[in-house]
């Protein structure tokens, strides 16, 4: 009877209820991580992809840069060579500039001299020729002389008078 006054106790704290499978609320969980994996695997897909051809264009530009540096290595070769050329005929050609000078330099000289000569024949010409005129004269009369001739009293055609014995 004793039980009968005591109260009877509360009821037990709620617990956890009984097990049960809880697929679709896991379900949403898997599926965002099989998501996640695809959507991993196509990123890793096309970065390896994008460095493939990353990889090929890099080739591709060393194999073009090699290429371009035998050129440029052979056309600098060549203008090097060409250059070589140039500057042999440059120096050929200073030699026969400073020959022709000369060359010229003595024709200058040369012309200079017959000038020279030129202007002395102009400037004595009437001299010269009066000289010679007199000269034939001269001979004239002494093959005359020779010959027997008197010519002590003729007067010469200038005006003066010559007397010879």
């Amino acid at each position: 009877q004793v039980d009968e006054e005591k109260e009877a106790p509360p009821p037990p704290p709620e617990t956890a209820a009984a097990y049960a499978k809880k697929s679709e609320e896991s379900g949403g969980v898997v599926a965002m991580m099989t998501l996640l994996v695809s959507d991993l695997d196509k990123e890793m897909t096309v970065a390896e992809t994008e460095e493939k051809a990353a990889q090929k264009d890099y080739e591709e530009m060393m194999t073009e840069s090699a290429a371009k540096r035998a050129q440029d290595t052979k056309s600098l070769t060549d203008k090097e060579a060409s250059k070589a050329d140039l500057q042999s005929s440059v120096e050929t050609s200073k030699g026969e500039t400073k020959s022709t000078k000369k060359e010229l330099m003595a024709t200058e000289q040369y012309m200079a001299s017959l000038h020279a000569e030129c202007d002395w024949l102009l400037q004595y010409f009437d001299v010269r020729k009066q000289a010679r005129t007199d000269e034939i004269d001269s001979l004239t009369k002494a093959k005359a002389i020779l010959a027997g001739a008197d010519f002590s009293l003729l007067q010469l055609a200038s005006g003066s008078s010559v007397a010879r014995a």
